[in-house]
């Protein structure tokens, strides 16, 4: 792949491997990195990653094209702190929370590239946004989108602080799903279902309607008119769920709004 020349000539530098660091170093070896392009710095590393070809816990390369940062927010710190200064180097920070300017400090005058995927990603379906600092430029903003949608899609943002909503929205989302699934098959068992069969049903539901809203891609507005009769059953459940003052629409607002908040309260180093 064409994307990774230099970096499988500089070097790429992967601090931290875990479920999110894992899946994106999935996809980049997938297509074309080379595993003795990769330095991964992670005490904790795997087992499935040992003896693959990756120098693991080594000196890092002089001046690595990428160097990635997906730890988690509270281990950044630690993690800034083992780093050597770097001089032509692409930083993309995948790290919840911590804003730009934290790797401003940590690297003056690097280009700085903050991400916020979902874990989607560990199977190649997530979303990612993506959003640079001053010094960052158009070839530096697509080489962090082709790294990303290694493990799914890549949006822009046009500011960082849209990226507390992001984190909200998709990064937060879904566990968001997850409970739906909880609840939808509760509210199943709730009308005679066996548990196994409610959740089975309930899981289905939930992952064959987002495949279609993706495969489809019409607006979800349009895709669940299609699927309600007028008086029929749909509809009814469908009274319940859109009520405008205890159905889902103001739940799931108050929702995101918390987990933008508390992205936000993060971002200024609340604990």
């Amino acid at each position: 792949m064409s994307d990774f020349d230099d970096i499988n000539a500089r070097g790429l530098v992967l601090v931290g491997c875990g479920r999110m660091g894992g899946a994106m170093l999935r996809g980049w070896l997938a297509r074309g990195l080379q595993p003795g392009a990769v330095t991964v710095i992670d005490p904790k590393l795997a087992p499935e990653w040992q003896d693959k070809g990756l120098r693991v816990n080594v000196p890092l390369p002089d001046d690595p094209a990428v160097l990635i940062l997906a730890v988690k927010p509270q281990m950044m710190a630690d993690a800034l702190g083992e780093i050597p200064k770097l001089t032509d180097t692409l930083v993309v920070s995948v790290a919840a929370g911590t804003t730009i300017a934290t790797f401003e400090a940590a690297f003056p005058g690097a280009a700085i590239v903050r991400v916020m995927p979902n874990t989607p990603a560990a199977i190649g379906k997530g979303i990612s946004a993506i959003i640079g600092n001053g010094v960052t430029t158009a070839a530096h903003l697509d080489l962090a989108e082709s790294l990303m949608s290694a493990v799914g899609r890549v949006v822009r943002l046009e500011n960082e602080d849209q990226m507390d909503a992001v984190t909200g929205l998709s990064g937060s989302g879904p566990a968001y799903v997850f409970h739906m699934i909880e609840a939808m098959a509760k509210a199943g068992e709730a009308q005679g279902l066996a548990p196994a069969l409610a959740l089975e049903l309930a899981r289905m539901t939930v992952a064959g309607a987002g495949a279609l809203a993706i495969d489809a891609d019409e607006d979800p507005a349009a895709l669940r008119e299609n699927v309600t009769s007028p008086g029929g059953t749909t509809a009814a459940g469908l009274k319940v769920l859109m009520d405008a003052e205890a159905g889902l629409p103001p739940l799931m607002v108050r929702t995101v709004a918390a987990a933008t908040e508390r992205g936000r309260e993060l971002g200024k180093g609340a604990k």
